[in-house]
């Protein structure tokens, strides 16, 4: 058995130029125009489901609320960020940065293990390219072969309609997602104040969407599948995440190799040919251009159409399903599908260490957050009674979408004194930060050293929620003989 294996893995017919260039251009640096075939099976009907289910969940995301508060609000303009109720300030860039780590790893892990499945089933770009343009491409242009006879095709009265009126389209549904972007940047009110006023009075908001108008329906008419190619990081990662294990959309040239036509008339009985007919549907249907046959490639976005076209080939032959299939190499060269490698587990501890670290920031996160500076260019003065002050610079910020009234007092050293510079009412407005000025009190004989930590307690309703330091400077006292 394995011999005969050797023998199907030398017949391998694969292309072994193909990683030289990219699918979608041609030897003199242009481009090449993918028409892909209209995708149908059991695969890509699941797809449908999953992403009217994604794409539900995308557009009602902005409308929905927690406290009358957006669910995700990602306002990088004003650097407030609100995820799943709890709002997030510059102030809490350690859990930025905590979670873009995790995220990485968990991406990691997810590609080691699956591949590039959030390509294909779950990534924006490819719900809206292929489930949203190109099945309106579809229905108005028709099949992969239509719309090739149509660009072709002189212009005449039937073309400009079909054109025109796709573009149209296309331009409609750019300016919804660049709606639904910007309600999720700026929030959904802000964003109804925009439109329904003239652009004068929000030109920063006016200019924003006509921007991202302009971006996707450059992406979605243009650009295309070169934006998974091309520009996609993700797709770059993935050369260097996958391993043999990996779970990918493969071709098992075991199986598969030798190639050989067949004739609509006949049966396929020869033992000595694979399953492969070569009729290059898989190819014909691909979205990227690529033949899978050649391997895992970086334009493969594992989007599950050379596996129903492919199939339904299989069943017409009366061969099994499966020439191409969900599976690793691993598992076609040796049989053996193996998901929880080492590797995997080892990834998944660093993963579960960061979630559960990242859980504990966010869920021991404080409502206040005080930061205490000393004045910028002052040191120490002294006062006719014989007082050593300093002067600070107070900002609170407030995490809550309630209004807090805060009172700071000093807890060490015990001698020391405060006094509130302004207004003496500290009222931290919901979702805000306030700023202010004060002065710490400390009698000259009770200063031991130049620098002492002085520890204040900030008090919310009589009860103390937050501890901050301050260094208070002072003269340096005779040494007593």
């Amino acid at each position: 058995m394995k011999a005969k294996e050797e023998v199907k893995e030398n017949l391998y017919e694969f292309d072994e130029e193909f990683r030289d260039s990219i699918s979608t251009v041609d030897a003199e640096g242009k481009r090449i125009w993918i028409y892909p075939k209209k995708p149908s099976g059991r695969f890509h009907n699941w797809r449908i489901v999953v992403s009217v289910f994604l794409l539900a969940i995308l557009f009602a995301g902005p409308f929905i609320k927690l406290n009358d508060k957006p669910f995700i609000l990602l306002n990088f303009f004003e650097r407030k960020f609100i995820i799943f109720g709890q709002v997030f300030w510059p102030q809490d860039f350690f859990l930025l940065a905590l979670t873009l780590v995790t995220f990485f790893v968990f991406i990691t892990l997810f590609t080691v293990a699956f591949g590039r499945i959030w390509c294909g089933w779950m990534c924006p770009q490819t719900l809206f390219m292929e489930m949203v343009f190109r099945k309106i491409e579809y229905w108005i242009e028709g099949d992969a072969n239509e719309q090739r006879k149509l660009n072709s095709a002189p212009w005449n009265g039937s073309k400009i309609l079909k054109k025109t009126s796709k573009q149209v389209i296309f331009l409609a549904i750019s300016i919804l997602i660049a709606h639904l972007v910007m309600a999720y940047m700026v929030g959904v009110d802000e964003v109804v104040s925009i439109v329904s006023q003239p652009p004068s009075e929000h030109m920063a908001g006016f200019i924003g969407l006509m921007a991202f108008t302009g971006v996707f329906y450059g992406v979605f008419a243009r650009f295309r599948e070169q934006a998974c190619i091309a520009v996609c990081p993700y797709g770059r990662l993935q050369g260097v995440l996958l391993v043999k294990d990996s779970l990918v959309v493969a071709y098992d040239w075991l199986r598969g190799e030798p190639r050989g036509k067949i004739r609509k008339s006949e049966l396929k009985t020869d033992d000595n040919k694979g399953d492969c007919i070569d009729c290059k549907l898989c190819v014909h249907v691909c979205p990227t251009g690529i033949d899978i046959r050649n391997g895992t490639q970086l334009e493969c976005v594992n989007c599950t159409a050379c596996i129903d076209v492919c199939d339904d080939v299989m069943v017409k032959i009366g061969k099994p399903k499966g020439l191409i299939r969900y599976s690793s190499y691993t598992a076609i060269k040796e049989g053996v599908l193996k998901i929880f490698t080492p590797r995997i587990a080892g990834y998944s501890v660093v993963l579960t260490a960061l979630v559960s670290l990242l859980l504990y920031f966010i869920l021991t996160r404080a409502d206040i957050d005080t930061t205490v500076l000393k004045a910028p260019g002052t040191l120490y003065s002294k006062t006719e009674d014989g007082q050593i002050t300093n002067v600070y610079n107070i900002e609170f910020v407030n995490k809550t979408f309630d209004d807090v009234s805060l009172d700071v007092r000093v807890e060490s050293p015990e001698a020391a004194s405060l006094l509130k510079i302004g207004d003496q009412n500290i009222l931290v407005p919901k979702e805000g930060i306030l700023k202010g000025l004060f002065m710490i009190k400390l009698p000259e004989e009770e200063i031991k050293e130049m620098k002492m930590n002085v520890v204040l307690g900030i008090y919310q309703d009589g009860k103390k929620i937050e501890t901050a330091n301050a260094r208070f400077i002072g003269p340096i006292q005779p040494v007593k003989k």
